[in-house]
């Protein structure tokens, strides 16, 4: 009776030190599986927590400036997120707080610094280049050369005036400066031969 004894308490020794093995290593593989991965750029916050507690509630928190851009969300096993930051003209201090629900031993508080983003120098506004006329491969159109032909003899012949080729206001009544002229000519042509036939009667007349 005394050797089982024995044995039975050796066993149950063995059974709670195998067993307490196996449970420090089961708290042991959550403590390293824990992986509160995140970054921060000039222009975003990105995170990314993995491997965490599922049967647990875990919290995660992310503030600028003491804003927050992502007020405390609950999450699972894992969280996956990128934040955007606004412009800003002088550095941000970003503070991640991760709150997990099997031990304060996984928690993480820290805080990193946003930079500012470079901006690019000023571009030199574009030359605009004045376009050069390129030569015409036309050539000039000929200019026209004066008319060898002659004109035609209405063209060339002087127009006379009025005065010259249109007759006067006497010719067109039958009379002209010269009419009185000739009608005293005729006069006397009548008057001296009237005379000389008066004459001559009267010689006739005395011979009878």
């Amino acid at each position: 009776m005394t050797v089982s004894n024995r044995s039975w308490r050796l066993r149950g020794a063995f059974i709670a030190a195998a067993a307490s093995v196996v449970g420090v290593g089961l708290c042991a593989v959550p403590a390293q599986a824990h992986t509160p991965t995140w970054s921060v750029s000039c222009s975003e916050v990105t995170l990314d927590l993995t491997a965490y507690n599922a049967g647990v509630t875990n919290t995660v928190t992310v503030s600028v400036d003491g804003k927050d851009i992502l007020p405390t969300e609950k999450f699972g096993s894992s969280i996956s997120k990128t934040l955007p930051l606004g412009e800003h003209t002088k550095p941000l201090t970003v503070h991640l707080v991760v709150k997990a629900g099997d031990g304060d031993q996984f928690s993480k508080d820290d805080t990193k610094t946003a930079p500012v983003c470079a901006t690019p120098p000023p571009s030199a506004p574009p030359v605009t280049q004045t376009p050069t006329e390129a030569p015409s491969s036309a050539a000039p159109a000929p200019s026209k050369a004066p008319s060898s032909a002659p004109s035609s003899p209405a063209a060339a012949a002087p127009v006379p005036s009025p005065s010259a080729t249109a007759p006067s206001d006497l010719a067109e009544t039958g009379s002209s400066s010269s009419t009185p002229l000739i009608a005293g000519a005729a006069a006397v042509v009548i008057l001296a031969g009237g005379g000389i036939m008066f004459a001559a009667r009267k010689r006739r007349s005395g011979q009878n």
